[in-house]
């Protein structure tokens, strides 16, 4: 890890969360169990499903102080890549609670929650936002592209098991890339059903895709003006098609739904 890299970062505007201090504990290389056909990071450098320490702890805590008092809403742990990769996410958490007193949430990409490490880490946590891009098994290749060794199945097995385990905010996050058809609306609502987190987010692709790694785009990177590196800006939903699937994923499921606002739509 080299010495100028600077594990928190921020503070971002978040449209979920307000003003949010970003935690980074994977490092300036960027590192993924996924390697998402939409990720902001670009193409991950190191694609793994395997557990490590990336960034001490101490570290995280000693970078902290540069960003007291923090004045935020709350305190993300997010970063260049899948943030349960790191062997010490609990630990870190724990600290970084103590130590500022804010409301930490957690962003994941939901493949290794069948680890019940992981799902002790992630208890620690008050909320926890969790990926579910794809309706059908067939979709996890084309949108996520996995590691070897994680599928669908997996995938959902963990979310059940941390749906039962977890007593904070558990959140669902799903990227629309293309309108989604009447076969997929009808089987994404029997499983938000069965699953029953505690809200659901429905994103589309306002951030663009780097063409190279770049650490910035951990954070807000729509602005042209501030990007000194290629993008490529991607495809979104309408801003009305993600309007009438949200709502109608909460007349059948009770489940509050908020969704992304698009390019168009920015000041709503």
């Amino acid at each position: 890890m080299s010495d100028d890299f600077i594990s928190v970062y921020g503070p971002v505007t978040s449209w979920r969360y307000g003003k949010s201090l970003g935690i980074d504990l994977i490092g300036p290389v960027s590192t993924c169990s996924f390697n998402c056909a939409y990720c902001q990071l670009g193409e991950i450098q190191v694609r793994t499903a395997q557990r490590q320490v990336f960034v001490p702890t101490e570290k995280v805590l000693e970078d902290l102080q540069a960003f007291a008092p923090w004045d935020v809403d709350v305190i993300t742990f997010s970063g260049n890549g899948e943030p349960t990769l790191a062997l010490n996410l609990e630990e870190a958490i724990v600290a970084v609670e103590q130590l500022t007193r804010k409301s930490i949430v957690v962003l994941t990409n939901a493949t290794l929650l069948g680890d019940l490490e992981v799902r002790q880490a992630l208890s620690k946590a008050d909320r926890v936002a969790a990926k579910f891009d794809a309706v059908f098994p067939a979709d996890l290749q084309r949108i996520d592209r996995p590691v070897f060794g994680i599928n669908w199945q997996s995938i959902w097995a963990g979310l059940q098991e941390l749906r039962q385990d977890y007593t904070g905010i558990l959140e669902i996050q799903t990227m629309l890339l293309s309108q989604w058809s009447e076969e997929q609306q009808a089987e994404y609502i029997r499983l938000m059903n069965l699953l029953r987190p505690d809200a659901i987010q429905l994103n589309t692709p306002t951030r663009p895709k780097p063409v190279t790694p770049h650490l910035e785009t951990r954070g807000n990177h729509s602005e042209a003006a501030s990007r000194p590196y290629e993008v490529r800006v991607l495809k979104q939903v309408p801003f009305e098609v993600l309007e009438k699937i949200a709502a109608r994923i909460q007349a059948e499921t009770h489940i509050p739904v908020r969704f992304t606002p698009t390019r168009s739509h920015v000041s709503r």
